[in-house]
């Protein structure tokens, strides 16, 4: 990424399957940078591999992929050709470990590999990947996998990824890579690290060249940027600072913790975005959270700022890939100006609070969510913990509660805990059938501001599109 190309306009790697590459693709075509989820991107595409692979992109994609008996082993482990019974689960894909098999790493490289290839495909557009730092087992695949197709950038947010400039150097040059693992009760000596090597992956063949994506950091302050990485100026292309209003994972807020009447956290001044200390950095910024709008990339850009990113307004249009009968529902609601969104301070087991949307028949609802039997079959939000013999185990507060508290977590520690992995999952049209037959609910998650509907709604069953979005954001709505 050369700093003269940045754009104004990043799409945000929303939720689960919700930014997958037609979304992405849209926008990079339209001079934005699109993004690509990689959060539960491997479960994505088994699963998309499990319903048929409609149109045949994915296998497309994977036709490309540099080791093709990696990728055909990929095919066959998930793939149905008419496509699974809706009353069939879904196979399950490994959960993570410390030493995951060699099967799960393969399944993320491909996985990465096929959206970001599929977004890039036939344009020289910007296309980047999104990361969470709170989800750290999957990201060296994730993150080689998405260089093997090209990606031009890269995003982590939830928490602050100091390894990733590092990781991205290594890789790269295809050389060998290790993230250090955060976990719970660890101790002085304690060294866990997940490691790959790429040359082993790739098995004597030619090493193809790789470009080093630009990193964008995603955090809630400059200060962020200031302590991790301004001593390295290299090590960044730039960053986004989300704010408060931001769908998704918010940061708690700084200073000390209140609460509404509603038990959402107060955000205060402490939160608002410090301009003259993100300009001081000198890099180029993006401001993320309730920006929407065209008036606030107008802000934005007299501000200093490179541009602004958007995500719930890209969510809720035709190209998103959350499912259709949800989409509609979440428009209709807010044209009808009836969706409410909570930043519920315990729904997510990573302990930042997160937006959750009051939808019908989601996890929303005290109803719902208390018919649902606690079980945690994707796990990629559990917590690595020091278990007494020095290794590591896994626990999720979404989990079973006694399964739980016998792994040395605290009953309170489950109180309100949703399961974003199969919710999230069943809002990209994805919904696990467990073994009881019981249908996984969804959970939406948006921005506290949807008013941007009006802008493209006559009546509460209009639809909108990525042009639409891009064309109302820099201020030539048709």
């Amino acid at each position: 990424m050369k700093t003269k190309s940045f754009p104004d306009i990043i799409q945000g790697g929303m939720g689960v399957g919700v930014s997958l590459w037609p979304l992405a693709r849209a926008v990079s075509l339209l001079g934005g940078i699109g993004v690509i989820s990689g959060t539960l991107v491997e479960v994505v595409v088994a699963r998309t591999l499990q319903m048929g692979d409609p149109c045949g992109y994915i296998r497309w994609a994977l036709a490309h992929f540099p080791v093709k008996e990696v990728a055909d082993r990929v095919i066959t482990e998930y793939y149905i050709p008419e496509g699974k019974a809706s009353d069939v689960r879904f196979k399950d894909v490994p959960l993570f470990g410390m030493r995951p098999e060699k099967s799960l790493t393969d399944l993320v490289i491909c996985a990465s590999f096929a959206e970001v290839f599929l977004a890039k495909e036939g344009h020289h557009g910007l296309v980047g990947i999104n990361l969470l730092e709170k989800v750290q087992l999957p990201t060296t695949c994730a993150l080689y996998g998405a260089m093997l197709a090209g990606v031009d950038c890269v995003f982590v947010g939830a928490g602050i990824p100091k390894q990733v400039p590092r990781v991205l150097d290594n890789l790269s040059r295809h050389d060998y890579a290790a993230y250090k693992i955060d976990v719970a009760g660890a101790v002085v000596g304690d060294d866990f690290r997940q490691c790959f090597d790429p040359k082993a992956f790739l098995n004597g063949r030619k090493l193809p060249r790789l470009r080093r994506p630009g990193f964008l950091p995603i955090v809630s302050s400059p200060s962020i940027i200031k302590r991790f990485f301004i001593d390295e100026p290299e090590m960044i292309q730039g960053f986004v600072v989300e704010l408060p209003p931001a769908g998704g994972h918010n940061a708690p807020p700084r200073g000390e913790k209140r609460f509404n009447a509603r038990d959402e956290p107060v955000y205060g001044e402490r939160d608002a975005i410090d301009w003259e200390g993100c300009n001081a950095l000198g890099f180029p910024f993006w401001v993320g959270g309730g920006y929407a709008f065209p008036e606030k990339l107008a802000e934005a850009l007299f501000r200093g700022a490179q541009g602004i990113q958007v995500g719930s307004i890209f969510a809720l249009c035709k190209e998103s890939g959350m499912d259709e009968t949800l989409k509609t529902i979440a428009r209709e609601m807010a044209f009808r100006r009836e969706l409410d969104i909570f930043t519920d301070p315990r729904a997510s087991s990573s302990g930042f609070p997160f937006k959750v949307a009051n939808l019908p028949c989601t996890l929303a609802f005290a109803s719902v969510y208390n018919s649902r039997s606690r079980i945690c079959d994707t796990g990629r939000l559990q917590t690595p913990y020091r278990k007494a013999d020095g290794s590591v185990g896994f626990r999720c507060p979404a989990e079973n509660v006694a399964a739980f508290v016998a792994k040395g977590g605290s009953e309170e520690e489950t109180r309100g805990r949703r399961c974003l992995c199969n919710g999230l999952l069943a809002t990209a049209g994805f919904p696990q059938r467990q073994p009881s037959g019981y249908l996984e609910p969804p959970i939406v998650t948006l921005g506290s501001d949807v008013s941007f509907v009006s802008a493209f709604m006559e009546k509460d069953d209009d639809l909108y599109t990525t042009e639409d979005v891009m064309k109302y954001l820099r201020g030539n709505m048709r």
